[in-house]
Parts: C-alpha cells; structure tokens; sequence
C-alpha cells in the first residue's frame, strides 16, 4: 500500500455549526502536510444503503420521488440512512420492504461509494437484491414515491440521456452493466428475512 503521509491532513480543531434534525456540519481547522494550515467545513453522516433489486425477468425496480433540493422528481435505486446500530443488510433489507413493498430471497454486497466527497462524510453502501417478492410497501409517513421498474436496456439509456441524474443510481448502473455482462461477479447469500 502506498505511503499517503505526504498527503494527509491532521484535525486540530473541530466547532459545531448546526445539528439539525437530519444535517450536523462542523468547521474542522486542519494542519496540512507541508505544515500550513486551513479551515474545512462539511456534514457529518450516519451513512446510507441503497439497493438494486433485480425481479426474476431482469427488470430493475427504481423509484421515481421528489426531491426539494433539486426541485424535481428523481428515478433513483431505493435506498435510506442507517439507523444507530443497524447493519447496512439489515438497513436494505428495511428499505427495500418499506419503499417498493419487496422482500428479497437473496443479496450481494456490490460496493460502497462516497457521493459528495468535498463536502461530506456520507457512505452509501449499495447491495443487490434478487429472488423478489412482494409484500406490499410500508412508507414512511410523509413519505411520497412511484415504484417503477425498467430492463438494463432502459434503465442504461435513462442513465446515458440524463433521465437518470442521482448519483447512487449513476455508480449503480457501472456495476449493473458488468454483473449482467458477467465481466463483474456478485457473492450471493440467503441471510434471515426480515419481518
């Protein structure tokens, strides 16, 4: 493994600037490697679990949901934020039942990717769900989505003409592409269903 001393930057200070109901940010000052000094600011979070569950016809089930920042409606993979405590399977298994109403026979962890790396700590950790079955979906309250599904072939070309803009489902679709051509192998189990 590389030596990255050379790059590194050593916390010397850390202020809180607001914990809100879902954003914490903090202002960290920072010593950097040749010595100097600067200031950096970004959200702390809990980390995340998204997933792509696969139906036995090789359709993908994706969400369409509003999104406020954006001020627009998403096609995102279903995901959510990881309870205190909770494993990440454990958080896809709870969010794929709640947001599409589907429980899954069998999942592979795919990878873990850090949207926003400028200004967040978030880590969304993406696995893949197949062996579908549903169960009817459990949204939260004031929680507000269409589930949809799509073939490879549609869901890459949503991703290839901009319908498709979030970036977990972006980073998805590279690992969809390889897995369905095969080039990329998933480590599948059958872990406990949940209730």
């Amino acid at each position: 493994m590389a030596d990255d001393s050379h790059l590194t930057e050593h916390t010397t200070s850390r202020e809180e600037l607001l914990k809100g109901h879902f954003l914490h940010i903090v202002r960290e000052h920072v010593r950097l490697p040749d010595g100097g000094a600067a200031t950096r600011e970004y959200v702390l979070h809990p980390g995340a679990v998204a997933v792509v569950p696969l139906l036995d016809d090789g359709r993908i089930v994706l969400e369409r949901q509003y999104r406020h920042p954006t001020r627009q409606v998403m096609i995102e993979i279903p995901a959510g934020k990881l309870d205190a405590g909770e494993s990440s399977l454990v958080c896809g298994q709870r969010e794929l039942l709640e947001e599409t109403g589907y429980v899954a026979r069998e999942w592979a962890f795919g990878f873990t990717m850090y949207p926003t790396v400028a200004y967040s700590d978030e880590a969304i950790q993406i696995w893949f769900a197949r062996g579908l079955e549903l169960r009817g979906a459990r949204l939260d309250e004031g929680e507000f989505l269409d589930v949809i599904t799509a073939t490879p072939e549609e869901f890459l070309g949503w991703c290839r003409d901009g319908k498709v803009v979030d970036s977990k489902t972006l980073a998805s679709a590279v690992w969809i592409q390889n897995v369905l051509a095969g080039t990329w192998k998933l480590d599948w189990q059958t872990p406990a269903a949940i209730a």
